[in-house]
C-alpha cells in the first residue's frame, strides 16, 4: 500500500534527490551548486552486486567520471560503495577495483570517499581505507556510523591517519548487540563521537548530518578545539541551509547520487524502512 501511494511520486522526488541519469547531468548539478559555494560528492547509484561484471563496469564508470571531475573547473569528489565495486563478490575484487579507482582519483587530483554500508562490511571497508591512507599519497576518506557500538574504538584507531573521516548517525538498523536503535541514544553517541574527533583529530572531520543541533555542536567544538571540519548533507535535504552555511564561510558538500538505477534505489530504501518514505516527503516539503 505504501509503495502504491509513493510510486506515483517517484519522478518529482527523483528530480529532487537524484542528479539525473548521466554523468553529464551529475557534473552539471555540481557546477550549479558550486555557484552557491557548495561542493559536490558524486555517487553512481548501484550496490550489492553478486557478480563481478557489473562491479567492474561501475569501476570504469567511476574512472570516466573522475576524468570529468579532474578537469579543474569543478569542485567535486566521488563516493563509492564497497558492495558496488565487488565486496559481495569477494574482498579481492573489492580491493582491486578500489585500488584502480583510488589510483585514477589521485592522477586526476580528486578526493575519493569510501561509503560505509551495513555492519557486516565495516572491517573490510576500514581495512581498505587504512591501507590507502597509510600506503599511498591518495586522498581517501571513510565513513563511520555512530549507531554502531564499535565506532568509538574505530575512531580511536583512525585518529592518527592523515586522511578524512565522515561521521553519520547511521542509515541501517543494526542488531541490538551491535548497535543502537533508540533515536536519543544514537544522538548521544553521535555527540560523543563528534567531541572525540574534534579533540583528538588534527583535522579532516566531515559532519554528515542534517540535524541542526549536531551542526551547532560541531561549531561549538570547532571554537573549543580549532579542528578543521566540513559539513555534508544529501541532495534535496535542507538545501537552503546548505547554501546558508556556505555563505557563512563553512565548508559544505552535498552528497548527490546519479544514474539509471534511481528507481530501484528508492524502492529498496522504502522497502527497508517505511520511515524513509516519510523522511523523503518531509525533506521535499522542507528543503
Amino acid at each position: 500500500m505504501l509503495w502504491d501511494l509513493f510510486s506515483s511520486m517517484i519522478p518529482p522526488i527523483a528530480s529532487d534527490f537524484v542528479a539525473g541519469e548521466s554523468p553529464a547531468e551529475a557534473i552539471a548539478h555540481v557546477r550549479e551548486i558550486n555557484r552557491g559555494g557548495v561542493g559536490g560528492i558524486v555517487n553512481l547509484l548501484g550496490e550489492h552486486y553478486s557478480e563481478r561484471s557489473p562491479a567492474d563496469a561501475d569501476r570504469e564508470e567511476y574512472c570516466s567520471l573522475l576524468a570529468d571531475l579532474g578537469c579543474g573547473d569543478v569542485d567535486g569528489t566521488i563516493s563509492v560503495k564497497p558492495s558496488q565495486i565487488g565486496l559481495d563478490v569477494g574482498e579481492t575484487v573489492f580491493e582491486d577495483n578500489l585500488a584502480t579507482i583510488v589510483e585514477r582519483a589521485e592522477a586526476e587530483g580528486v578526493f575519493c570517499w569510501i561509503d560505509m554500508e551495513d555492519h557486516t562490511t565495516t572491517d573490510a571497508t576500514l581495512d581498505a581505507y587504512e591501507r590507502h591512507a597509510t600506503e599511498t599519497d591518495s586522498g581517501v576518506g571513510a565513513c563511520l556510523q555512530a549507531n554502531l557500538k564499535r565506532t568509538p574504538d574505530d575512531l580511536e584507531r583512525l585518529a592518527a591517519l592523515p586522511e578524512k573521516v565522515r561521521l553519520v548517525k547511521g542509515a541501517y538498523n543494526p542488531p541490538p548487540d551491535v548497535g543502537y536503535r533508540d533515536r536519543d541514544r544514537v544522538d548521544e553517541a553521535y555527540e560523543d563521537c563528534l567531541e572525540f574527533a574534534f579533540r583528538e583529530f588534527d583535522g579532516g572531520i566531515a559532519v554528515g548530518s542534517h540535524d541542526p543541533r549536531m551542526i551547532e555542536r560541531a561549531k561549538e567544538l570547532y571554537d573549543a578545539y580549532g579542528t578543521d571540519f566540513e559539513i555534508q548533507m544529501l541532495m534535496g535535504v535542507r538545501t537552503a541551509a546548505q547554501f546558508e552555511l556556505a555563505s557563512e564561510g563553512y565548508d559544505v558538500n552535498q552528497y548527490l547520487p546519479f544514474g539509471p538505477k534511481w528507481l530501484s534505489y528508492f524502492y529498496r530504501r522504502i522497502r527497508e524502512r517505511k520511515e524513509n518514505a516519510l523522511f523523503a516527503l518531509r525533506a521535499v516539503a522542507g528543503s
